[in-house]
């Protein structure tokens, strides 16, 4: 089972499904806004993804922090920050037989569904 999440009005979301449904691949997309986000789904993320890449820090709601709040991230205030703040998820995480990815590129996606 193959699982995308992110935000359904993001447009790298929208590559990335198009991208699916264009070659075939079956997939659920976990929307954070509508389908949520907790604790224990970011831990896991964050246990199989690098934290600080999980942080999308190109965003306005990351740069909307305070020079403080930036500097004392730890990976379970970033966690906390993440559940409060789901737009600030770096996107899409896409998990695939266990295995985690983040971001999309096109030959990034080639090589995982590549036959």
């Amino acid at each position: 089972m193959i699982t995308l999440y992110g935000i359904s009005n993001c447009d790298t979301i929208k590559k990335a499904k198009k991208y699916l449904t264009d070659n075939n691949i079956e997939f659920t997309f976990h929307d954070y806004r509508k389908d949520g986000v907790n604790e224990q789904m970011l831990s896991e993320f964050a246990d199989k993804l690098d934290w600080e890449l999980l942080v999308n820090k190109r965003g306005t709601t990351y740069r909307g922090l305070s020079d403080e709040q930036k500097q004392s991230l730890t990976k379970e205030s970033a966690i906390s920050l993440l559940v409060e703040q789901p737009a600030m998820i770096k996107r899409p995480v896409l998990v695939n037989k266990g295995c985690y990815y983040l971001g999309f590129k096109v030959a990034q996606y080639d090589e995982i569904f590549k036959s």
